[in-house]
C-alpha cells in the first residue's frame, strides 16, 4: 500500500499529493475552458487546448468512484502532448512503468 503524502510533504501544485494517477477537473484562467480527466497525477498539470498554457486541476479524487463519473475511459484518446506526466515520462502515463 501507498503512502499518502500530505500537502505540506509534496510541492502541492494539486489538491492529491499521492502517487497514483487520478481524476482531475481543470478550468483554464486565460479562457475559462472546463475540462476533466481520467489522467491527472499530483503536482503535474494539463496544458489548454486552446490557449495551450498549463493549468493545474482545482480538484482530484480517486478514480472509480461508485456513482461511475470518475471512472477513466480508456478507450477515449489521452493527447499526451497536452500532459506534463507524458511529457515528463516520455511515453504515455497510462502505461504502467516504474516512476
Amino acid at each position: 500500500m501507498t503512502k499518502k503524502k500530505t500537502r505540506s510533504q509534496g510541492a502541492g501544485l494539486t489538491p492529491y499529493q499521492g502517487d497514483r494517477r487520478c481524476f482531475g477537473e481543470y478550468q483554464c484562467s486565460k479562457c475559462n475552458r472546463k475540462w476533466m480527466s481520467g489522467n491527472s497525477w499530483a503536482d503535474m498539470g494539463q496544458d489548454c487546448q486552446t490557449c495551450n498554457i498549463k493549468v493545474y486541476p482545482h480538484k482530484q479524487r480517486p478514480l472509480e468512484k461508485p456513482d461511475g463519473l470518475d471512472v477513466s475511459d480508456d478507450t477515449k484518446q489521452h493527447l499526451q502532448h497536452l500532459c506534463e506526466k507524458c511529457k515528463k515520462l516520455g511515453h504515455n502515463c497510462r502505461i504502467r512503468s516504474r516512476w
